[in-house]
Parts: structure tokens; sequence; C-alpha cells
């Protein structure tokens, strides 16, 4: 597939973030201009799981125990999903003209040993990406990272550098990338230090686990329980006692670690915690959390994505707790939220197609920049560009047209 001249590369991007409710699918067009990268987003679709994969999904993750058999059929089951979601990318968002698809899988397990991370398992085998779609698939894009002392995330941090750089430079101040996924990340850009990228602790991965236990449904519906909840400080305290809080960055976590084990320890022996006010504590934990390394680094402005915008509770409890920051979406800044990870994703596939590491050290923690995952031929042989030359140092998000 050469490049055709009326559209960029087209890429179709996939990922199942860790709340494991289905797959984000975006397509984009992606250009060099110099050394900056031109992202046009073309549109974004969410894609959910069949209740049984994702009943079986949740049933495999961690401290359950789970065979190699069913490690198999549910590496199969999300390939076929992912395909599935793929030619509807390509088909409803790409006008059926994609190049290549780009997936991230679904994380199942990230191993983390004394703050070093020793490997990290994405299933949805992309053999069945390629064949459903015929195109070709880069994938298993955090295991190189890994192997290079990296923790494999966050992978966002790529984006977010070459996208706010500009920003950071015009206000002459530190910006942070927020995306409020399961768990909260921040991405520090600023223009005269290193890149910062790291987990601040939990977000939607708590919320949605306390809504579930008190309403059975997945989720706290725009926050309306937290909102008709007060904090209980002597929980807050107690969560904030996890020393992942206190713990230096670069550093990573998830649902191994914030999961009803790590709630029902900080619940034991404190009075009965109404409903309303255990959604309100978590909240509060998520934005005092994250309020706390806005101002380790003077950060004055957050740009917030993910699934956690949607939920004027936490929104709120942030805005509160970052006063001397200016709170913005990604939306506002032309890069549709619902899908940042997807269009991310995108990008990491277009930048190893194009021979450029998909890295930044600094946030991983890896020894140096690496050209990211595997590609899986599509149809026919892969036929790859010739490398751009140097580094792609920039990330403009161009409107479509037409």
């Amino acid at each position: 597939m050469g490049m055709r001249a009326s559209h960029g590369f087209r890429v179709i991007g996939l990922i199942s973030g860790t709340s494991i409710d289905g797959i984000d699918v975006a397509a984009a067009d992606l250009h060099a201009e110099d050394g900056t990268a031109v992202l046009t987003p073309l549109g974004e679709l969410d894609v959910p799981y069949p209740e049984p994969l994702r009943e079986a999904l949740l049933a495999a993750l961690p401290p359950n125990p789970c065979t190699a058999g069913e490690l198999t059929r549910l590496d199969t089951g999300v390939g076929q999903a992912f395909a599935d979601a793929a030619r509807r990318g390509a088909e409803e968002l790409a006008g059926d003209r994609a190049d290549l698809v780009a997936s991230l899988g679904q994380t199942v397990f990230h191993w983390v040993e004394d703050g070093h991370v020793r490997g990290t398992l994405q299933l949805g085998q992309p053999a069945w990406i390629a064949e459903r779609t015929g195109l070709p698939v880069c994938a298993d894009l955090r295991a190189r990272d890994v192997a290079a002392g990296g923790h494999g995330a966050p992978l966002a941090s790529t984006l977010d550098q070459l996208w706010l750089r500009g920003l950071a430079e015009d206000t002459g101040r530190p910006v942070a990338a927020l995306n409020l996924g399961g768990i909260a990340n921040i991405t520090v850009v600023a223009e005269d230090r290193p890149l910062i990228a790291y987990d601040t602790g939990p977000a939607n991965a708590l919320l949605d686990l306390a809504a579930h236990r008190v309403t059975g449904r997945r989720s706290d519906v725009d926050g309306r329980l937290a909102l008709s909840g007060s904090v209980r400080s002597d929980l807050l305290l107690r969560l904030l006692a996890d020393p992942y809080f206190a713990a230096a960055p670069p550093k990573s976590t998830g649902k191994e670690h914030f999961n009803a084990g790590y709630l029902d320890t900080a619940l034991a022996g404190l009075e009965v915690v109404e409903p309303g006010d255990l959604l309100a504590t978590l909240t509060e934990l998520t934005a005092v959390t994250v309020a706390d390394q806005c101002r380790r680094h003077g950060v004055t402005t957050v740009i917030a994505s993910g699934g956690g915008v949607a939920n004027p509770a936490l929104m709120t409890a942030l805005t509160r707790n970052v006063p001397s920051a200016l709170l913005k979406t990604s939306d506002d800044l032309g890069l549709p939220g619902a899908g940042k990870e997807a269009y991310l994703t995108a990008l990491l596939g277009w930048l190893t197609w194009c021979g450029v590491p998909g890295t930044v050290p600094s946030a991983t923690g890896a020894r140096g920049p690496r050209v990211l995952g595997a590609l899986v031929p599509g149809r026919g042989p892969l036929i790859l560009p010739a490398p751009l030359g140097g580094t792609v140092t920039r990330l403009r998000v161009a409107e479509k047209t037409g």
C-alpha cells in the first residue's frame, strides 16, 4: 500500500483500557512536515466487548488465578473482537481506505517487582486483525520499552510531549496532560527540563468498583452518588497512607494494586460509610493525589482527557483542589478526549511504520528511545517507507477538511 496523494497515511488505532469496557477505535490521517507530525482526527468509535468476553476478562485479572488454556481463549477472543472493531473503524471512519492498524491490545498483567517492571502482557492476537482487514498491523507496543528497562508506560507521554511542547513554550510554564482512566496519569511538559510522566494513582478503577458494590451498576453515572455525599476524612487519610502515593516517579500502577483488597483494608474497623460518602471520598482521593503532583511540578495548565472527564463530581473536585491551575479538556485543543488513547495508538503505529522511536525515556524510565512494536503483514508483503530522516519533535492536530 503506497501513500495515496488524496490523503495522508491513514491509520486505525485500537485500545482497550484497564476498565475493560470495550474497544476504543480512532482513525487518523498522519503525515510529516519537517519535524512536525500532523494528525487529522477522522473520528472515533467505542465498541463494547461481548458480555461473556468482558466477564471472562474480569475473572482472569489478578488476584484471580488464570490457566494457559483460559489465556489462549482470551487472547483469541480479544483478537477477534479487535479485528471486528478494526473492520468497523476502516469502513465507518476511514472510508475503507486505511493503510495500517495499530493495536495496544488489552492489558491483563503488568509485572512489577521492587519498583521495576519485569514484563507486561497485552492480549488480542494481531493475526486476527490482519486476517479480517487485510491490512498490516502494528501490535505489542509496550514490550520493547520494558526490555530496554522502561515501565512500558505511560506511552501517552509520547503524544503529550509532541503536542503540548508549543503550549509550554508559549506560556513559559509547565503544562500537564491528565488522563482519567481506570488509573490517573499525568505528563508534565516544560520547555527547560525533560518530560516527566507517571501514574498518580487510581481514578475510575475504585469509583467503578464502589459504584458496582452499592448500586450493581458499572459506574456512578454523572457522579450522582458522589455529589450526594460528603468526604469522610478518616477514610481519606487511610487511603492516602498507601506507600504508592509517596513513591518517587517514574512509577506505574494498576488494578493489581488499587482493587477491592485495598479498599477493604482502608474500610476495616471504620464506622459504616454511607454509599454517597464512599463515592465522594474516593473522588476526593483522585483529586487530591492528582493535585499534589500538579503542585509538585508547578503546573499552571492541566489538559484532561479520558472517561473521568465526563464525571462532574470528579471535575468539580479537581477544580477545587488545583485552584492555581487552568483546567481544560483535550477537546478544547481539538483532540477528541474520548478517543485520545486510540489516537495515541494510531500515532505510535505511524511512528513505528516510519522508523521513528515511540517512547520518551525520561517518562518510561528506559535506557533510551526505541522503535516500538511488532509488525504483522496484511494481505500483501510488508513494504515500509524509507525511514523519516531525523526525529519528530512536535505534533499538530489539524482539522478535517471536506
